[in-house]
């Protein structure tokens, strides 16, 4: 199992210089992925949110080793081709260290309506399923003439390629339903959410291990109180199938001191 922390980029953590210093306390503390929301518009938690593509690329310079991502991108509302464009170049300036997590967006309307996106799941998850594959496409630098439900691109063939593929995870709420995880089955990994005030029990992520073999089962909870309880869910977490533990670094949890607090103590 590796362990990562997944943090809200909002309030003093909106600004990418201290994006970057907390991902080098990340590595320092021995976490293994450094993942930041996606998120332009958010009534309860703004003004304050920083871009994530400009934060992981400030957080790249600062560190050498650790993964880093978004956690998860709403890719229906980013054009595919410039999608590729930033993937890839991100990419290139991690030196292969880059995941992309993809969700359809959340909360609504915020991150739709508001911003005069789609607002309707099943069109984005629609959405969703043709970009993802033209990002792969696009991706391999090989011509693509594509003109499908909501995407056209004719190009030649995207240079640079990424230097080293770009795993793709996927966000999927509990209870799961069938497209997230036929979209997951596709890619390297899913992302369980849950929005109970427990955490899913080991049981649920063994099942979803099972029915998605060979995947990144991404899941953790709140930890750093209880050492041995925190072993404890850690060792059924793993015995479960869960790859990546992904603490989670957000805004409910407590003020930016002590989040950061939590990322510099470690691993549980």
């Amino acid at each position: 199992m590796r362990f990562a922390v997944n943090l809200a980029p909002f309030g003093e953590a909106s600004d990418p210089r201290m994006i970057a210093r907390l991902a080098a306390e990340a590595e320092a503390a021995g976490w293994h992925g450094f993942f930041v929301w996606d998120h332009l518009n958010w009534d309860r938690w703004g003004p304050a949110i920083g871009d994530p593509w400009i934060c992981l690329a400030a957080a790249a310079l600062a560190t050498q080793s650790i993964r880093l991502g978004t956690m998860v991108t709403p890719v229906f509302r980013r054009r595919p081709a410039k999608l590729a464009r930033e993937t890839t170049s991100l990419q290139q300036l991690c030196q292969g260290r880059l995941i992309l997590g993809v969700g359809l967006g959340a909360p609504d309307p915020e991150e739709s309506l508001y911003l005069g996106e789609e607002g309707r799941l099943d069109v984005r998850a629609r959405m969703t399923n043709e970009a993802l594959a033209l990002l792969q496409r696009l991706w391999s630098g090989k011509p693509v003439a594509h003109r499908g439900e909501f995407y056209k691109i004719k190009t030649p063939g995207f240079q640079p390629v990424p230097p080293a593929p770009i795993p793709v995870w996927i966000g999927a709420t509990h209870p799961f339903k069938a497209g997230p995880l036929a979209r997951a089955a596709q890619y390297q990994g899913i992302v369980p959410a849950c929005y109970d005030e427990e955490p899913l029990a080991p049981e649920v992520l063994r099942a979803l291990a099972q029915q998605l073999p060979d995947r990144d089962i991404v899941y953790g909870a709140y930890s750093g109180q209880d050492g041995g309880r925190d072993r404890e869910r850690v060792c059924a977490y793993r015995e479960a199938g869960v790859t990546w533990w992904l603490e989670p670094l957000n805004p409910w949890r407590g003020s930016f001191e002590e989040l950061r607090q939590r990322l510099r103590q470690g691993p549980p």
